[in-house]
């Protein structure tokens, strides 16, 4: 008895734990990652064209970039179904819920920002076509996100008890069942998604367009930047610079109730 006791104290040690870093790990999600960016100067040591052909490093470029739009979409469709204070970057409140979302893409998936975000960084890391850091990257997500998702629902199982623990049955975590779908509550908003996921375009973007220079630099020794490249950094920019406006200067973009 006094063993089985042990391990239980054990297991709620551990339990409340994970609680506690995913929460911490949860406010500070949005600035974390930016810790890792000095691996990235040991990982450009190791980077080149591949077979030394710059038109095969654009053409792989805009696939990895492809990636990263994938898992944009799945956060843009995501944030753009769902009500006011329960999907988004509550950051410095911690974590908020009004409702449960048991609709649309998390009919599909418990976690489909997080499913969005990975896609998102996967694509840079298949940048340096090196196998070993897509597989860091896969490791320290794993890690990373598991606390947060952890911190996450132990909050919604708090919140909505029985109601929270019949849709984490039903639905998986993070690799979605596309056959237990259905269609959203709230119909799709595209001024709310937006608002919303502005910045993460013009973040994709922006991460994509400093790899390409740095790349270039390393490789080459002197910048010698694709149009294309120029050319959607430039618009993105733009874009990111006109909603901002439209969101800090009227009203254009609110969606009562989102």
């Amino acid at each position: 008895m006094l063993v089985a006791s042990s391990r239980s104290r054990t297991r709620m040690s551990l339990r409340e734990e994970f609680d506690v870093q995913g929460n911490w790990l949860f406010r500070r999600r949005s600035f974390l990652p930016v810790l890792g960016v000095p691996l990235l100067v040991l990982i450009f040591q190791h980077f080149s064209y591949p077979y030394g052909s710059q038109t095969l490093e654009v053409i792989w470029e805009m696939f990895c970039l492809w990636i990263s739009l994938l898992g944009l979409a799945i956060r843009v469709y995501t944030t753009g179904c769902t009500p006011k204070r329960t999907s988004g970057r509550n950051t410095g409140k911690g974590q908020v819920a009004d409702s449960l979302n048991t609709t649309g893409m998390y009919s599909v998936v418990r976690h489909p920002l997080y499913l969005g975000n990975f896609l998102m960084a996967l694509g840079p890391t298949m940048f340096f076509r090196l196998w070993w850091v897509a597989l860091l990257y896969v490791l320290g997500f794993c890690v990373y996100y598991e606390r947060i998702m952890f911190g996450e629902e132990e909050f919604l199982r708090q919140e909505f008890g029985e109601v929270y623990l019949h849709w984490a049955a039903e639905t998986a975590a993070f690799v979605p069942r596309f056959k237990k779908g259905r269609r959203p509550d709230l119909p799709f908003s595209w001024r709310t998604a937006l608002k919303k996921e502005n910045q993460s375009l013009f973040a994709a973007i922006a991460v994509f367009f400093a790899l390409e220079i740095i790349g270039d630099v390393v490789v080459d020794g002197h910048l010698d930047m694709e149009w294309v490249w120029c050319v959607l950094f430039i618009v993105g920019l733009a874009f990111y610079i006109l909603v901002r406006v439209l969101r800090k200067r009227t009203k254009l973009l609110s969606v009562e109730g989102r």
